[in-house]
């Protein structure tokens, strides 16, 4: 074997974020040579780790601002937060540099004499998995972009770069490679599930190949019913309408393979169905539901999601607080009884003139679908086994007139009663006050000593979970007027305590994977894929669904009166979101960094670009 050497400095010029002058004439950085690297299995899954370490892309537990952009959840630290637009590079991932390092590795593998034959399938698997995992990550944000296969390029002072240029492949060229690098992989895996779901198995490679099918056609799709379609005139941005129907079909065979065949089910084993949707979603010990996830252990990997988010009343360090839910998440959470199921339970605050008056201050939210408490914590619900107050203030009653009464966090009146909750909310430039009345639930770790910035917290954000298998089936069957439409979406909403549909619906699909999947990175790009965030995320300041709101509780302070001690709610747009979102039409794909196209003029820019 010639020596060569394994190192993550240089790309080939047309793929290079850097200019070619300089960067790539020099020599490159020497870490190991590969008889040092691939004669020792060790070292082997080593430089694999590495891989698996940088594909982190998107929202992401260990960056929780990243939750903070869309319609889910609000920075509450600090003051009002002016932005409304969506950057042309928001969660744009361009790294050829990766695909190079993991061409290299797979080429040692190949040549290496240290491996049986079944190690190295499944360690080859798991490296075109993450390649294809980035394909598919690039894919979604700029559309068809250059595929290199497995070539490694070397770069040769005075060599001709043109060699090097990549032109861009079509959207749907795109896609099909992912989907054919997953259906082989599918083979060469390993059907166990791993540790903590830390690493790829045949059923990861199989839901990779269900959502790539899926986003395929949805584009397809629903990007053809645009009045003015998104597309370039070369097919990198936009695929024909006559795919859409094969790739529904390509990803309801991968979903339905991963629902009959493999060894995840929708864990459904507690009688408390709220708890049983976070244990599914955040709790790693005997899990069912999660296929892949990027897992996090202390000490060495930890993260600070749980040290800046919990309850005020519940931090264990100086920090906390930062996040906090929007009720325009929390209103999709249906009520149980609600006769239209699979659609959203709007909060109601005013009855018959008067403002709507509560038991306690649980009782709008704990008859929803409970999910909601798997994913917010609303007022009264508990954390660590204890409630979570939060009390804005309270509504006193003056002979016949209605008056509220604010204080500072932790106040009392007179008597000794609560006024303003340590928790809040309230409007204010501080940090550590939460500003919409709820938290988030979902990632809040419970283990002792999580939430301090010494040791943070192991929660794992999950990237697959068997409910996706289900939710796509369910969408693809439903594209292609397959009556399994229902069946599919029913098993996740009986798992999750609400009722069934009788037929299924777009819009059904929509609100499902919205809250079976708040925080988990899909949102943004589900708006995307069906040409909606246009649409819900309009720019104007007087759609309720375009601005982000908030529901504060007050306690009624009355005595005599029959509502003395109860509840009262108040909804108004969010003092931290002075203006509605606002997704552009351009914002439907990244543009490309100029620097690029500089280094390879073959890269077509994207529409309005």
């Amino acid at each position: 074997m010639k020596k060569k050497y394994i190192y993550s400095m240089m790309a080939a010029c047309m793929l290079s974020v850097t200019s070619c002058s300089g960067f790539l004439d020099q020599e490159p950085d020497k870490i190991m040579t590969d008889e040092q690297i691939f004669n020792d299995a060790v070292m082997i899954k080593s430089v694999l780790a590495n891989y698996y370490g940088r594909v982190t892309w998107g929202q992401h537990v260990a960056d929780w601002g990243s939750l903070a952009i869309l319609d889910e959840g609000v920075k509450c630290d600090g003051g009002p937060d002016q932005r409304s637009t969506f950057e042309d590079d928001l969660w744009r991932v361009y790294d050829y540099t990766l695909v190079r390092d993991i061409n290299q590795f797979l080429k040692g593998i190949r040549e290496t004499t240290a491996l049986t034959d079944t190690e190295k399938a499944s360690l080859e698997g798991e490296a075109r998995f993450l390649r294809a995992w980035y394909y598919f990550n690039m894919c979604r944000g700029l559309g068809g972009m250059p595929i290199v296969g497995d070539e490694v390029f070397d770069y040769q002072v005075g060599m001709d770069v043109t060699s090097l240029q990549f032109p861009r492949a079509t959207e749907a060229e795109t896609y099909d490679y992912i989907i054919t690098e997953c259906q082989t992989i599918f083979q060469m895996l390993s059907a166990e599930k791993q540790t903590n779901s830390a690493r790829a198995n045949k059923w990861t490679a199989k839901m990779l190949e269900a959502r790539a099918a899926v986003y395929a056609a949805s584009i397809a799709n629903y990007n053809n019913k645009m009045t003015t379609p998104l597309k370039t005139s070369g097919g990198e941005v936009g695929i024909p309408a006559d795919k859409a129907a094969s790739y529904y079909q390509i990803a309801l065979a991968a979903a339905e393979e991963v629902i009959n065949n493999s060894p995840y089910q929708l864990q459904d084993r507690k009688d408390d169905k709220g708890l049983n949707f976070y244990e599914a979603v955040c709790v790693k010990d005997n899990n069912t539901e999660v296929i892949w996830a990027r897992d996090y252990k202390y000490p060495g990997q930890t993260h600070g999601f749980t040290t800046a988010n919990a309850p005020k009343s519940h931090m264990e360090d100086i920090d906390n607080s930062w996040l906090g839910a929007v009720l325009n998440l929390v209103e999709e959470y249906e009520e149980i009884d609600s006769e239209t199921p699979g659609q959203k339970s709007p909060v109601v605050t005013m009855e018959n003139g008067t403002y709507k008056f509560y038991d306690n201050a649980s009782a709008p939210f704990a008859s929803r679908d409970p999910r909601l408490w798997g994913t917010v914590i609303y007022p009264g619900a508990n954390f660590k086994s204890v409630p979570v107050i939060l009390q804005t203030g309270q509504l006193v009653k003056n002979g016949s007139n209605w008056d509220f009464l604010v204080g500072d966090l932790d106040s009392k009146d007179a008597q000794g009663n609560m006024i303003t909750s340590i928790n809040g909310p309230k409007e204010s430039n501080e940090q550590y006050i939460n500003k919409t009345g709820f938290y988030v639930r979902k990632y809040l770790d419970e283990t002792p000593s999580s939430g301090t910035r010494g040791r943070g917290s192991e929660m794992w954000m999950p990237r697959f979970r068997i409910s996706e298998a289900y939710m796509i089936a369910a969408e693809a069957s439903f594209e292609l007027n397959n009556s399994k439409a229902v069946d599919y979406i029913n098993a996740v909403r009986t798992r999750a305590g609400v009722k069934s549909l009788a037929n299924v619906t777009f819009e059904n699909i929509v609100h499902e994977y919205r809250v079976e999947f708040a925080f988990e990175d899909h949102r943004y790009w589900d708006m995307k894929r069906w040409r909606l965030a246009d649409q819900v995320w309009n720019g104007n300041n007087n759609d309720p669904q375009a601005r982000h709101r908030r529901l504060w509780p007050y306690r009624v302070v009355a005595p005599g009166d029959p509502n003395d001690g109860k509840w009262v709610f108040v909804e108004d747009f969010l003092f931290m979101s002075p203006n509605a979102r606002y997704f552009k039409m351009q914002n439907y794909y990244n543009f490309l960094d100029l620097g690029w196209i500089n280094n390879n003029p073959k890269l077509v820019k994207n529409p309005y670009q």
